[in-house]
């Protein structure tokens, strides 16, 4: 089927298909997991095989940080290389999968907190297509990102997620893609290659996530101020934080929480990652 034809099959409204797709959160990490065939992307990989086939992927990517809130709505996002240092394999990469302007339409029209922009501009950033293109490596579902507010404090962002749970109801995959400790100035790049490495904050944090997680106990996610200064080393910034609060938002009553890629990375990251639904 060409490229075309695929958009062509989802240009029509998204119809209800009577069960809920799972949502993910998926800590993406290095740019570099989008060319390597790793323990990390060969989960994704596992993972979209794991899951009923979407309809269209909606990504909230730690890497779409804006001023207000957008959503991607051209026919054809285009692949964006936003990073540097990296070798010239990962910016040859493209990943064509079309997008969707009626979804992104009628996404505009679920959310009700805020005005929703449609974006013609940006596309499918790092955040997005590292992990998408393991999961769905012929590029035929439609791909969107919701961009992330910085004027906005947590709860809006978690509130504002929970608009989006009719989506899960007509067959679309919403993934948030960062990480939950991301500490880029603590990175000990001599233990990048060293298994499962991390200091002892990071492992503590993460650990405290995936309790509350379990605990079904969203609160104190939201409020992560109040994790004091081990919070303050897990999350310095919230771009990498924040869509962890858009995918628990989605989650209702009857959906269990499970974990993978549970590690973490050059001490001062990790990659866990969670299902729910």
């Amino acid at each position: 089927m060409t490229s075309l034809a695929v958009f062509n099959s989802f240009t029509n409204s998204l119809e209800k298909n009577g069960t809920l797709m799972p949502v993910l959160f998926i800590g993406h990490g290095s740019p570099m997991n989008g060319i390597e065939d790793n323990e990390f992307s060969n989960r994704w990989k596992k993972m979209a095989e794991d899951i009923p086939v979407p309809k269209a992927v909606l990504v909230v990517s730690a890497h779409w940080f804006t001023k207000g809130t957008k959503i991607t709505a051209m026919d054809f996002p285009q692949t964006i290389h936003d990073f540097g240092g990296f070798p010239q394999a990962l910016f040859d990469v493209q990943y064509p999968a079309p997008g969707n302007p009626q979804m992104a339409k009628e996404t505009i029209q679920l959310i009700k907190t805020t005005r929703v922009e449609a974006n013609h501009d940006w596309g499918l950033d790092h955040g997005a297509w590292t992990v998408v293109r393991h999961m769905y490596p012929l590029a035929n579902i439609p791909v969107l990102q919701l961009s992330i507010d910085y004027t906005k404090d947590p709860q809006y962002h978690y509130n504002l997620g929970k608009e989006l749970f009719e989506l899960r109801k007509k067959g679309v995959l919403i993934i948030g893609s960062g990480n939950m400790v991301h500490n880029l100035r603590m990175v000990a790049w001599d233990k990048m290659n060293t298994d499962n490495y991390g200091f002892d904050w990071a492992f503590q944090m993460n650990d405290t996530f995936k309790t509350l997680i379990n605990d079904g106990n969203h609160e104190p996610l939201i409020k992560y101020e109040g994790f004091g200064i081990v919070g303050k080393l897990a999350i310095p910034t919230p771009e990498h934080y924040l869509p962890l609060l858009y995918a628990l938002s989605l989650q209702n009553k009857n959906d269990k929480a499970s974990f993978f890629n549970d590690k973490a990375v050059a001490g001062s990251l990790t990659m866990t990652s969670v299902k729910i639904g």
